[in-house]
């Protein structure tokens, strides 16, 4: 893209799994990316998928659940990148667990990354294009669990619904500065993470006749999502859950 200015992206919790094809997916779409993880020694991988693509790469240590991570995070993508187009909230923490035996640390971790952690990120995204005067976009994976319920997911389901909601208001808010603002809801996806639950007898075969589609979601449905999302063809919409779930809740 010689003669052009790139743009660029901050994709949270971007280690491996839908975080890390989101990075490489922009990559290809000619962003500079930075990405983060609480455990930095593991973003060389994507890292490197981002340089092939032909894209600056920049690694940052974020821990949602510190304030002061969160500002030193977004000081250090943009002082490597220069500014920040376009902020990927991923990073979140998953809990299966039955509500009547879930403790309040377990409660504080799930909530304070997934979604008090996604609203202040989200907010010095906000912060850095008001100031800069800026337009851009911000996009949260949210997913399928915050619109319907479901057995033992009752924390994870409470944070990705705020997350949903947090999405309509900032869109409504900062609409004027130019901020479009929107949310990914995926149903199951197959990632590395969902390999234990898939091992459980019956549960894969239970949880593909839900799905119309017949199979799960992969990564990169997630990453053309955000792709798309990102892109000046997705310039007249915000407040929006796009639902990646093959039919699940059309039911």
């Amino acid at each position: 893209m010689a003669g052009e200015t790139r743009r660029t992206a901050f994709v949270t919790g971007a280690s491996q799994g839908i975080g890390a094809a989101i990075a490489v997916a922009l990559a290809r779409d000619g962003f500079d990316v930075a990405v983060s993880s609480t455990r930095p020694e593991k973003l060389p991988e994507v890292m490197a998928s981002i340089k092939s693509a032909g894209a600056r790469a920049v690694g940052v240590a974020l821990d949602l659940r510190s304030q002061a991570s969160i500002a030193k995070a977004m000081t250090e993508a943009v002082s490597a990148l220069g500014s920040v187009d376009v902020l990927v909230n991923n990073a979140a923490v998953p809990l299966r667990k039955p509500a009547l035996e879930i403790t309040a640390a377990e409660w504080d971790t799930v909530i304070d990354t997934g979604l008090t952690g996604t609203f202040f990120m989200s907010q010095q995204m906000g912060r850095h294009l008001v100031a800069g005067k800026r337009a851009g976009c911000i996009i949260s994976i949210a997913s399928t669990h915050g619109l319907v319920g479901l057995r033992e997911r009752s924390i994870y389901g409470i944070a990705k619904a705020g997350v949903m909601h947090m999405t309509r208001t900032l869109a409504i808010e900062w609409a004027e500065h130019g901020i479009r603002v929107n949310a990914i809801a995926p149903g199951r996806v197959d990632t590395p993470s969902r390999a234990a639950s898939l091992a459980e007898p019956g549960f894969e075969q239970a949880a593909l006749a839900r799905i119309p589609l017949g199979r799960f979601g992969t990564v990169d449905d997630v990453a053309a999502a955000a792709c798309y999302l990102a892109s000046p063809e997705a310039a007249y919409i915000t407040g929006q859950t796009l639902v990646l779930d093959g039919g699940l809740t059309a039911q």
